[in-house]
């Protein structure tokens, strides 16, 4: 004969033992909670248990697991490739990696110095120079120590730079394309998978500066949602076409320079009345506070920094009346 109050029991205990929340378990494997249910969706990389109110509740296992396949994928394995592994052949596989990758690499570097290494790289145009420490960085602080310590200030640094004309527009652009191609391939093991939404990337008429849109781009990927990347200078027609083709769930502008374009403020009463209304418009760059007024009244989200765009990412997914928590 069963025991129903030791079966309750049992379970009870089970449920209580995975402690951690998505949230926490995204604080301390650096994975953000949609590229975790993506991973857990689509591979099968960990199998949470639910609670009572049937949320996510993680073990230490799924932790050190999470963790493993970020530092794996990190290390340029596919996620795809890697998913079916255990723990222990994770353990074996990232130790081996590292014993291979040169001290440099994974070494603490300090992003200061990081940033004046792709600094000198992009005034002597030297590619491989630029990519080699985009790289160094990547695998020593993760992509989002990459983008939070390293490109968010040398994106900065180089508008500042090109504004006071101590760097070349040749120079700028060089720079924008080598870092678009490096953060594409970093963040393409956390990419979300066909289900995941669509954000459009762009600038429009008369925003020459990528940099603000690659930055954005590779955050969205990192962050699990799937990105189509139009570059720089479009018009609303071209900018909704793109929406409209690949159903995007929001459009993402960068304002960069200049800050006082007399026809900005048409483009984006026409890019929001073109726009279909279930399509989030979003809006950061250094310029973005000059355009503060009709922005607001557009209805787009403005984000000031990476965590803002990650909390209006999440909003625009989460269901009327839920949040982001499981």
């Amino acid at each position: 004969m069963i025991d129903l109050d030791y079966v309750q029991l049992v379970s009870t205990f089970t449920v209580n033992e995975a402690t951690h929340s998505i949230r926490a378990v995204s604080r301390r494997t650096g994975l953000s909670p949609h590229v975790i249910r993506a991973w857990e969706k689509r591979y099968g990389v960990v199998e949470p248990i639910r609670s009572e109110s049937n949320r996510r509740r993680y073990s230490e296992g799924d932790v050190e697991r999470l963790t493993l396949l970020r530092a794996a994928t990190e290390f340029g394995h596919s996620i795809g490739l890697i998913a079916t592994l255990t723990t222990k052949e994770l353990q074996d596989l990232t130790a081996k990696t590292r014993t291979v990758a040169t001290p440099s690499r994974v070494g603490a570097l300090a992003s200061g110095e990081v940033i004046e290494r792709c600094l000198a790289a992009t005034r002597n145009l030297d590619q491989p120079a630029l990519e080699a420490a985009l790289r160094d960085a990547g695998v020593s602080l993760g992509i989002q120590g990459l983008l939070r310590q390293v490109v968010t200030p040398l994106t900065e640094r180089i508008g500042n730079l090109w504004q006071r004309g101590e760097l070349t527009a040749a120079e700028e652009h060089f720079a924008s394309a080598v870092i678009r191609l490096h953060l594409a391939a970093a963040a393409r093991p956390y990419a979300g998978h066909a289900s995941a939404p669509m954000l459009v990337v762009a600038t429009p008429s008369g925003q020459l500066h990528e940099l603000g849109a690659v930055l954005v781009a590779a955050a969205a990927a990192g962050h699990g949602w799937r990105v189509t990347y139009l570059g720089t200078c479009l018009p609303p027609a071209e900018i909704v076409g793109a929406a409209h083709r690949t159903q995007a769930r929001a459009v993402a502008l960068s304002l960069v320079y200049p800050k006082d374009d007399p026809r900005l403020a048409d483009e984006l009463r026409l890019l929001r009345e073109l726009l279909s209304r279930k399509v989030a418009l979003l809006a950061g760059g250094r310029a973005a506070g000059a355009y503060r007024d009709v922005l607001g009244e557009v209805g787009a989200h403005t984000a000031a920094d990476l965590d803002d765009l990650y909390a209006i990412l999440d909003s625009v997914t989460a269901p009327p009346g839920l949040t982001q928590h499981e």
